[in-house]
């Protein structure tokens, strides 16, 4: 079969190069959008006079039959076509005669596949937005009921002071936020459109990019055609934003298997986001979970495959850039499916809060409130640090906690001990009296689940 561009070449290669080299096993995912370009392409060529109204009118209405066809699944693409422009320049000359070749008047593949990909990663982009806030949403919600539900906090996997549940759970809301922020902030790099920049130097033709822009609803056009057609910086920092993303889901993830493990005990998930074992009956595993953790890695991935595929390429399009697709299109999957499964994970998991108030009964993550005990009667934070050292070190080899020890034991320690040091070694009271900006205090807690409510409404509002 003759190739559409091939009218300077004297052989053809054969079917198995041509599959390797095509890229319409993947790139059919564009078919909305490359119809979407062609028609504000068509419609640009009418108004620029560069084809005739019953010409542009024979090719529009040719690309709607297809963008029909396309949302129905009634489209065949072929390998030997390779990519989707050349299937859909195909179909459509099948349906409307030669007038379809002249759509391509003004414009090359090059720019056509990156307005095909700007179009496609905005749309993403803002359900990706949405789906965080959702999360958000759920976090909020889950943490709204466990404000006073304390916890013991950890530094090293090593229990460290005792905390609120609630704080614990919004420092993830904190972290989607500034996902969605990067997210929402990249739409106005990626809202720029190629169209029009030709192979790499423009076109001869009196195209007007700027219409054919606003009909595609892009906020400006590219200012250089080089530029245009080699930039895969949008799909740079959308895959480097969903790598931290995965990277705090990931940190949730890892939580929510320890948590939910028999020596943890903190939480039970759903049988939803649970499975089993093939042998062990009474396993129930977090496999939702791990497999979020798992898939980081895949993200991270397509992130490092871009930019190596990108490092080296002079100007201006390369065919390694056929390689830009698959990871944007799978860090898309991955994104959607990975957040929608811990929105419903954490809005349907059960807290076992008598589990986290045994645990932090049963540590010395109440140490530090002895040190401020001492401190805030003015002894040397270094020399309390110190006592309360020692204090430990006792309960350890006497195997008990520091709220065992009788007042003498503590007299001992130093005299600036009371009786009201029971009432500090009080794990609510711990959490209680942290209310300084940002603490996990319950009065701040709640403070901070007011903001996160305030700031999640306004996203959405602006979102409208």
């Amino acid at each position: 079969m003759k190739k559409l561009w091939g009218g300077r070449f004297t052989l053809s290669a054969e079917e198995w190069v041509d599959e390797f080299g095509a890229s319409i096993p993947f790139d059919q995912q564009l078919v909305k959008e490359d119809i979407e370009g062609s028609i504000a392409h068509a419609k640009m060529l009418e108004k620029t006079k560069v084809v005739s109204k019953e010409e542009a009118a024979k090719m529009m209405d040719g690309l709607f039959q297809l963008k029909a066809k396309a949302e129905n699944g009634e489209l065949e693409f072929l390998a030997k076509y390779e990519d989707i422009h050349l299937n859909i320049e195909h179909l459509l000359t099948e349906m409307i005669g030669p007038v379809g070749g002249k759509l391509h008047t003004g414009r090359s593949r090059n720019d056509q596949v990156a307005t095909d990909m700007h179009l496609y990663l905005r749309e993403q982009v803002k359900e990706l937005i949405i789906l965080i806030t959702e999360f958000q949403q759920g976090i909020i919600e889950k943490a709204g009921d466990h404000v006073e539900t304390v916890m013991p906090g950890y530094t090293h996997l090593q229990r460290a002071q005792p905390i609120s549940f609630a704080h614990h759970l919004l420092a993830y809301f904190w972290m989607m936020e500034r996902d969605r922020q990067r997210f929402t902030e990249m739409l106005q790099r990626i809202n720029i459109s190629p169209l029009g920049a030709g192979a790499l130097a423009g076109t001869t033709f009196p195209i007007d990019r700027s219409y054919s822009a606003s009909l595609l609803s892009f906020d400006g056009i590219y200012e250089n055609s080089l530029d245009a057609v080699s930039d895969r910086d949008f799909i740079l920092e959308f895959l480097s934003a969903s790598s931290i993303l995965m990277m705090h889901l990931s940190r949730l993830a890892e939580e929510i298997i320890l948590w939910s493990s028999q020596e943890f005990q903190f939480i039970e998930l759903s049988d939803t986001f649970s499975t089993g074992s093939s042998i062990m009956p009474q396993k129930k595993n977090p496999d939702m979970a791990e497999l979020i953790r798992g898939k980081t890695g895949r993200v991270y991935g397509n992130l490092v495959s871009l930019l190596t595929v990108l490092k080296g390429l002079p100007l201006a399009y390369n065919k390694d850039m056929q390689e830009d697709k698959e990871g944007m299109f799978d860090t898309v999957k991955t994104l959607k499916g990975s957040l929608r499964i811990f929105t419903g994970m954490v809005e349907t998991m059960t807290v076992k809060m008598e589990n986290m108030k045994s645990a932090v009964h049963s540590d010395f993550s109440n140490a530090t409130e002895l040190a401020d005990y001492l401190a805030a009667k003015g002894v040397p934070f270094r020399e309390a640090h110190e006592i309360v050292g020692m204090l430990v070190l006792s309960c350890i080899r006497k195997g008990c906690y520091l709220v065992d020890l009788p007042l003498t034991s503590f007299k001992q320690a130093h005299p600036f001990f009371e009786e009201d040091i029971y009432k500090a070694l009080n794990p609510k009271t711990s959490v209680e009296r942290r209310n300084s900006a940002g603490g996990t205090g319950f009065i701040k807690v709640k403070e901070q689940l007011e903001k996160a409510r305030e700031v999640l409404e306004a996203a959405k509002t602006r979102a409208i």
